[in-house]
């Protein structure tokens, strides 16, 4: 049994009791979401661990897949202790959300983590080592509203680090990048700024990156079983099946997430702008205002290209990147007035660009 200031081990604090008042009926108890699979959620309470499924009247008015609750959200519930149960009535605000579009040709939100203060973005040092991937994950941890972090992992096993550090440094400026090592614990004091009692973050990457065995050095324990990496292709094994929020014995709280095989954007509104800086700095000096950075004359992103400063590999990414939010934009909300494909595509860059130039510069 906990009372409701033991809670704040697990986040609790006064925004969300005024939400909690707001929310409904005061008998409804407040309780965080540690597991989810299928529907079914595993929810810390002041009254225990309880077993949690969404009220009818909840599923009836969810506007989509985003509205449920995801690991790390907060929910008001009518509990049912001593059948170990409870219905989920409503998700508090979030402060945090990391979501992909879900599988299919139906654009919807899946939210894969709710609720956190740092996103580690790991990443392996040897085979696995995508940067084209990399700017995809960075995308979205900027979409979500809190502060991305790179973690570079088996660096006992590579024999290149500094050199693919600064590769990373060059495409995700303005982000803190860690190399490290969670089997020799080579480099794991860079974490510890993050480490902080009462603190969500949430670690996101592919299959075999060393996820789990970097949150059980974390842990000081076995959260999470790992499998040696084959000798074959030097990746790793996946081992993670389900999302799970764990509070370590140092307060700190960990969300752990599967290997994302594939990450489908979702809707962005500054991520783009904050992963490819270097880019909109340079279109601030374009000719045009809505220059899409093609054919257009007078183009410095084109400018740049030329003279070697930019990247194709990189300036390529950006353009699959914009054109795949394009898409999903177009797919959420129609394309209006029979407007073509190019006229969409257009009218998205010209969003971009009013965002970039609205942008508060340091």
């Amino acid at each position: 049994m906990k009372d409701q200031n033991e809670l704040k081990a697990y986040g609790w604090n006064a925004s969300l009791e005024a939400a909690r008042k707001a929310a409904g009926r005061p008998d409804w108890i407040p309780g965080r979401v540690m597991s989810e699979q299928r529907h079914l959620y595993q929810v810390i309470t002041s009254v225990g661990e309880l077993r949690g499924e969404v009220s009818g009247r909840f599923r009836a008015s969810a506007r989509g897949t985003g509205d449920f609750p995801a690991v790390g959200d907060w929910v008001v519930m009518e509990a049912r202790p001593q059948e170990g149960s409870a219905t989920i009535q409503a998700v508090l605000p979030r402060n945090a959300r990391f979501s992909r579009k879900t599988a299919g040709s139906r654009p919807d939100e899946q939210v894969m983590a709710a609720n956190f203060d740092a996103v580690l973005l790991v990443m392996s040092l040897n085979q696995d080592f995508n940067l084209r991937r990399l700017e995809r994950y960075l995308v979205m941890a900027w979409d979500s509203g809190s502060q991305p972090v790179v973690v570079l992992t088996k660096r006992d096993l590579a024999t290149d680090a500094e050199a693919r550090m600064e590769e990373v440094e060059a495409v995700a400026a303005g982000v803190p990048v860690l190399a490290v090592s969670a089997v020799t614990g080579e480099g794991m004091e860079q974490l510890e700024p993050w480490l902080v009692p009462g603190k969500t973050l949430v670690v996101l990457g592919s299959s075999g990156v060393g996820k789990s065995t970097l949150m059980n050095r974390l842990a000081g324990k076995t959260l999470a079983l790992t499998r040696e990496i084959r000798e074959d292709d030097a990746r790793g094994h996946h081992t993670t099946t389900h999302r799970e929020l764990y509070l370590l014995d140092s307060g700190v709280l960990i969300l752990d997430t599967p290997g994302i095989r594939e990450l489908q954007l979702w809707e962005s509104e500054t991520g783009l702008d904050e992963t490819f800086k270097d880019i909109h700095d340079l279109a601030e000096s374009c000719r045009f205002r809505d220059c899409l950075h093609r054919k257009e004359p007078g183009c410095a992103v084109r400018e740049a290209l030329q003279a070697g400063t930019l990247a194709w590999s990189r300036y390529d990414s950006y353009h699959k990147l914009e054109r795949e939010l394009a898409h999903i934009s177009k797919k959420a909300g129609g394309t209006p007035n029979g407007q073509s494909p190019r006229e969409a595509d257009r009218k998205f860059g010209k969003s971009v660009t009013k965002m970039m130039r609205a942008r508060v510069k340091p």
